[in-house]
């Protein structure tokens, strides 16, 4: 990169970052814990069109003199409740209407509407997104700063190359963590880095607001990052950032290159691997075994992008501290793994080996006595290995196909596990009805998409576990922001993982359910971050939080330390606002 580029792209980083935090401050705020009125320095109109601030019907008749809103607003005051219960009444017709004709899908719909009421009212809109978590958190995921959600939009949710439009997937994680970890939505910020795009469409169209040419490769690549981390951090010294939706080949690098000197993760390395290791402890606890039998389950995993790989390393990080840390608890774990891809099972006979994937290869001598050899078809893995576990995160759809399912009909596990984790719904490697009518109701199931359940004749229900990391994200983002760590650690993720895992009851987990319901992940988000911030604390890296300090937060028992972790989630309530004149 040209050195007048790099000028340019420093000076345009700092006044981006220098507005934002100038905008940030003159905004002032009440949180749940106190109910002081907010003094704000804008009447009539100005209020109206300030999101944060507008209460649209809900100010009461002292506001509306004082803020000078008399005519401007319809005569009738409505409590907050009653303007969500207005709003959801008249979903349906405005679905229809913000609909584009018959192939709109609803989904699209109701992000518009939702979209809308942000633009207006971003209190109202996280109280009917908290209200409505379930039903709406798959519509916008699939969508001082505290936190910000990066992207350069290279592999965007299974899609690809979407260039600067993927700044959508930023914005959306970023309303989780408002909804979900109560991050108040004024100290969030999300970032996308345009360099370029590989999309020969995007290339082509004259309507493309990105920039139109090759993606930058690397030393001009990591050069941007670089000077973006440095930017960020010299700006706002105890940000969290997250890394979203980069493509592999430079997930691992970016993560790699930052994670032990920032407050930094990547949801798709890091994210994905702890759902998916806590569904698998799950999945051990469905057998009626303690977790720490996971060490012993067979694993084959279809799939070495970031995330198949991130897993792996995971579920090897988590074995091998099951088995107690040491050289052979690891060379133990890796041998409980079998890595397919593109080209078939992968073994130390393969040419130009994916570094990454390189420690998963199995030795050619073991495969010969296991009858199989480098680049054998997943259906004869199967076959032959009997896994206890089969989990999807190829991103090819069916890839889990009748051959593969009948094979896992040879498993010597007492309840196989068929985890098609890939996004979206399509890329999903099997859905619940096909291993179900093939492995019996006696199976577990779980996928990163959302599917109904499946109903067999005789009432007995198989349930699909929804997989999603917006288990995860939102509370090891609350729990670090809120130990005051300088990193996120593995430990860290760990016990966010097993928190997750350790939530279901026996009885539901003894059903099959694996995973909580959507609609309970305040309660999630709040448990995880209580367990990061006991881990921090175990591993001496607890720093604090505004007026909590190390020393006073080690000393937190259990309870006292939910307690703090709940009086810090911002909660969307309507201040009391009083006019001041400049």
């Amino acid at each position: 990169m040209g050195m007048a580029n790099k000028l340019r792209l420093s000076s345009s980083l700092s006044r981006i970052l220098h507005r934002r935090i100038l905008y940030s401050s003159v905004r002032s705020f009440t949180t749940s814990e106190g109910h002081r009125p907010t003094i704000v320095h804008k009447q009539g109109l100005d209020i109206l069109h300030d999101p944060w601030f507008n209460k649209g019907t809900a100010f009461t008749m002292t506001e509306r003199n004082r803020l000078d809103l008399r005519g401007l607003l319809p005569p009738n005051v409505m409590d907050s409740e009653q303007q969500i219960q207005r709003f959801m009444t008249d979903l349906k017709r405005l679905e229809e209407q913000a609909r584009d004709g018959p192939s709109d899908p609803n989904a699209l719909a109701k992000w518009r509407i939702l979209n809308r009421l942000h633009d207006r009212n971003e209190t109202m809109y996280y109280k009917v997104l908290i209200n409505n978590i379930e039903e709406y958190a798959p519509i916008v995921y699939t969508p001082t700063v505290d936190m910000i959600v990066v992207t350069d939009g290279s592999r965007i949710l299974g899609l690809g190359d979407l260039g600067v439009h993927g700044i959508g997937i930023a914005v959306g994680k970023l309303d989780l963590y408002v909804a979900a970890a109560g991050i108040n939505p004024q100290r969030v910020l999300p970032v996308m880095i345009d360099v370029g795009t590989n999309n020969e469409k995007l290339l082509k169209d004259p309507m493309y607001l990105g920039l139109q040419q090759r993606r930058l490769e690397d030393d001009e690549y990591i050069a941007i990052i670089d000077e973006f981390m440095e930017a960020v951090y010299t700006r706002w010294p105890h940000v969290i950032v997250q890394f979203e939706d980069f493509q592999s080949k430079w997930a691992f690098k970016l993560l790699q290159r930052y994670r032990y000197t920032n407050r930094m993760f990547n949801d798709d390395v890091q994210g994905t691997a702890g759902v998916a290791i806590a569904g698998l402890l799950g999945a051990v606890r469905a057998q009626g075994r303690p977790m720490i039998d996971f060490p012993k389950m067979k694993i084959v995993v279809a799939g070495a992008g970031s995330a198949g790989i991130g897993v792996l390393n995971a579920a090897r990080k988590t074995m091998a501290r099951m088995l107690g840390n040491t050289e052979t608890a690891f060379d133990s774990a890796q041998s409980q793994f079998w890595v397919v891809d593109a080209q078939g099972l992968i073994t130390e006979g393969r040419e130009n080996i994916d570094p990454e994937a390189q420690p998963f290869a199995r030795k050619t001598k073991e495969m010969d006595r296991q009858g199989l050899k480098e680049g054998a078809t997943l259906a004869e893995v199967v076959r032959e290995v009997k896994p206890d576990v089969l989990l999807g995160l190829s991103a090819v759809g069916g890839l889990f196909s009748k051959e593969v399912l009948e094979a896992m009909k040879g498993s010597t596990s007492t309840r196989p596990a068929i985890f098609a984790m890939s996004n979206p719904t399509k890329n999903a490697e099997c859905t619940p009805q096909d291993a179900f009518s093939i492995l019996g109701e006696n199976m577990i199931f779980a996928s990163g998409s959302p599917f109904k359940n499946v109903e067999f004749g005789n009432g007995q229900v198989g349930h699909c576990n929804q997989g999603n990391n917006m288990y995860l994200f939102p509370g090891i983002g609350l729990g670090t922001l809120l130990s005051g760590a300088p990193i996120v650690s593995d430990g860290m993720l760990q016990a966010a993982a097993e928190c997750l895992a350790a939530y279901m009851s026996e009885e539901e987990v003894l059903q099959g359910i694996i995973y909580p319901p959507i609609s309970r992940i305040r309660d999630i988000t709040k448990r995880i971050a209580a367990a990061v911030i006991t881990e921090a604390i175990e591993e001496d890296l607890v720093g604090g939080y505004r007026e909590m300090d190390a020393r006073e937060l080690q000393k937190l028992n259990e309870e006292e330390l939910m307690e703090y972790v709940e009086n810090n989630m911002w909660n969307p309530e309507y201040p009391t606002l009083v006019y001041k004149d400049d």
